[in-house]
């Protein structure tokens, strides 16, 4: 991790601020923080493993509200949690043996894919309870799918998880959100475990978990206060330009 205080201090501020906005959105935006933690981490790859830890425990702030208030649907959890803690583990062990050009552009790449996602106007089918049982096989494989990606690049992906949980959960969007916080949490811990064995910035992962918590608790208070798709266009931009410069140095 950097030793240089005005670094660290800009990344203190940027995981508020970024926790904030997802306070706001009802997302843990860990894509939009994995940019600035890995510039002043050792290395990508213990980077990475510090922002998927963020994100572990911002969601778990989240995730409690959520339990409180019966926003969870404990089957589709039982059936999609284990496979992701199975992807996330092995991701985030995979992690360590690629090469540090290899992982940023990895990182940059699903960085692009998450801005331009934003910025394209798109629906998403909510699930209904009048619709068939879900389809058990399907929770699994996305499961296990976006947890391998979430270790490997230090992401939970809830905004990727979110279009399978729509789909599979019924009783609308407030109960895929909740579900996809406690999937989430259990992917930033599984994650966290993975990067254990080649580094983690520990340090780092305690400075932006200890900024993130209070930004997140400020932005659930401000929600429906903002435009969301204006910040979620801001974000977009965001998102591209440090994928794009990611990919810069992943090449060079």
């Amino acid at each position: 991790m950097s030793s240089d205080p005005l670094a660290l201090a800009a990344v203190v501020a940027w995981c508020f601020a970024v926790a904030l906005a997802g306070g706001v959105v009802g997302l843990v935006l860990g894509n939009i923080r994995i940019p600035a933690i890995v510039a002043v981490a050792s290395n990508p790859a213990a980077g990475a493993g510090a922002n998927i830890g963020i994100s572990g425990v911002a969601a778990t702030a989240a995730a409690i509200v959520h339990i409180r208030a019966g926003r969870i649907d404990w089957r589709i959890f039982a059936w999609m949690a284990p496979p992701s803690i199975l992807g996330a583990v092995v991701g985030g062990y995979a992690a360590g043996l690629l090469p540090d050009t290899v992982l940023l552009a990895a990182i940059g790449a699903t960085l692009l894919y998450f801005g331009v996602d934003l910025l394209r106007p798109h629906e998403r089918r909510v699930r209904s309870e009048a619709d068939d049982g879900p389809d058990i096989s399907g929770v699994v494989l996305s499961g296990l799918g976006i947890g391998l990606l979430g270790g490997l690049i230090g992401l939970i992906l809830g905004a990727l998880r979110m279009p399978a949980l729509l789909r599979y959960v019924g009783g609308g969007a407030h109960r895929a959100v909740g579900t996809n916080l406690a999937v989430g949490v259990c992917v930033g811990v599984a994650g966290v475990i993975g990067h254990a064995p080649a580094g983690v910035d520990w340090d780092l992962l305690l400075l932006g978990s200890a900024a993130s918590v209070p930004g997140a608790l400020l932005g659930s208070r401000l929600t429906g206060r903002l435009s969301e798709r204006a910040l979620l266009r801001a974000i977009g931009v965001m998102l591209i330009v440090a994928g794009s410069a990611m990919l810069l140095q992943a090449a060079l």
